[in-house]
């Protein structure tokens, strides 16, 4: 979902926004919030309007910010927290309901957090960024959320801002420690980015003139729409014709195909980019994942054109073929990789995880095991060898995987919660209702909308 400008709204939202300016020109700003709130539900990514409505609702709400409520809860907290569960299944659709809470109290800190996220999971990340400017410039004590807007701008390469953010939170907080270190490292990472001391040095120095610099910074900035990355396409594509073996641009191009999710393009490239990089294994990786982007694509739309003609036989064995060579191609990838690599726990895991996918289970289960090892995937592992025991009809060996998973899992997140699901389903069929329940209710308690448990355990009950 794009950003867009107030020359790229929708021809029919265009006299809705001038309504809007007129409104707040005659300061009759509850109607002015009224038009702004119609536009950003068909437009969300048009953040000038976000930006004059948030303006308005300061206006209208100056001075009537309220804090505490029931048990130190804030009411307005309350009504965020019911958004949670929905913005994980419609982060769109939940936008406008934030939006809602926010013209309530546009200084509400949960809303403003919750909108950040959800504008992550859209790639409206100039949004997201100005959620928590809101707060920044509002609620400037609140340490969690300045943290939180200082590594935003740090996972997105822009050090100075994070400094800004660290120096600002100092004012209210000067002994905090990770806001110390924070601000000297972003400062110095912003020294280095300024200076062209960092690790694009190199780079740099390759390109011919500063207007190819400039043309690749503009290429990295986020919020580009489709239509501007394929003018940059066809930008790099006369530089690129004008010399296929220079790298910079090889790269350049390989990226903005990725960003178009045109996979096969980018897979060509980053395929000529490792070539020329005598042997980049961060390109070679890429390479591989576009690969894998591409089949599954034109898996996906062979899929699609079956299930839209079902009486068309030549689909559906062209669809069963390809979706057993997918299959036997991952197998063989990931054997390929352990081979060359067979104490790595994680490709243990890749060929595990294939095996099990093909149907394969008695095959996967020594790979699975081997890759326990490996602590960063230990509690997917176990949930995958659960499954494979399972699919084996060896109910109990599954239950100690999972139960082992649970061990190691301390914070309700959605791998907990696919994991007592997994075990509340096995309990079930071996007849273990009780124990069944209990593992429902874990999640229930916490996550009312995942899957079929609310149904689950509600019923208990009748």
């Amino acid at each position: 979902m794009p950003e867009i400008t107030e020359q790229e709204l929708p021809p029919n939202l265009k006299p809705l926004w001038l309504k809007a300016l007129t409104a707040v020109q005659a300061e009759n700003l509850d109607y002015a919030v009224s038009l702004l709130q119609s536009v950003l539900k068909d437009s969300p990514g048009f953040l000038d309007g976000r930006k004059l409505l948030r303006k308005c609702e300061l206006q209208l709400t100056a001075g009537s910010k309220k804090k505490g409520g029931l048990f130190g809860l804030s009411v307005g907290n309350m009504g965020v927290m019911k958004l949670h569960s929905q913005a994980k299944k419609d982060p769109a659709g939940t936008l406008p309901l934030i939006e809602k809470e926010l013209e309530k109290d546009p200084l509400n800190e949960a809303a403003n957090d919750l909108l950040h996220d959800v504008c992550l999971k859209l790639e409206l990340f100039d949004t997201a960024a100005f959620a928590l400017e809101v707060i920044r410039k509002g609620c400037p004590e609140n340490a969690k959320l300045l943290h939180k807007l200082a590594l935003f701008y740090l996972t997105r390469d822009q050090p100075l801002w994070a400094s800004e953010v660290y120096n600002d939170l100092l004012k209210h907080h000067p002994l905090d420690g990770a806001a110390i270190k924070g601000s000297k490292d972003a400062s110095a990472r912003a020294s280095m980015k300024k200076q062209k001391w960092d690790e694009n040095a190199n780079m740099r120095d390759l390109m011919r003139d500063v207007g190819q610099v400039e043309e690749l910074e503009k290429a990295s900035r986020t919020g580009l729409t489709r239509e501007q990355l394929e003018e940059r396409r066809d930008s790099v594509i006369e530089r690129y014709n004008a010399d296929p073996n220079h790298l910079v641009t090889v790269k350049e191009l390989a990226s903005i195909y990725e960003q178009l999710e045109d996979w096969h393009n980018a897979q060509t490239f980053y395929t000529w980019a490792h070539s020329l990089s005598a042997g980049d294994v961060a390109l070679a990786s890429k390479a591989s994942t576009m690969n894998d982007r591409a089949i599954e694509l034109d898996l996906k739309n062979l899929g699609a054109a079956a299930a839209a003609d079902p009486d068309n036989l030549e689909l559906k064995i062209a669809l069963e073929a390809r979706q057993a060579d997918r299959l036997a191609e991952q197998i063989q990838e990931a054997q390929r990789r352990v081979d060359q690599n067979p104490t790595d726990p994680q490709l243990r895991f890749d060929l595990g995880n294939a095996l099990y996918n093909a149907g394969d289970f008695s095959a996967a289960i020594p790979h699975l095991q081997q890759a326990t090892r490996n602590p960063h995937v230990r509690t997917r592992v176990l949930l995958l060898l659960g499954r494979t025991f399972k699919a084996k009809g060896m109910f109990d060996l599954s239950i100690k995987q999972l139960t082992d998973a649970l061990a190691d899992l301390h914070t309700m997140d959605h791998i907990k919660k696919e994991v007592l699901y997994e075990k509340g389903i096995l309990h079930e069929e071996i007849g273990d209702k009780i124990t069944a329940l209990e593992c429902f209710k874990q999640i229930y308690e916490v996550d009312y909308g995942y899957r079929d448990v609310a149904k689950r355990v509600e019923s208990s009950y009748a």
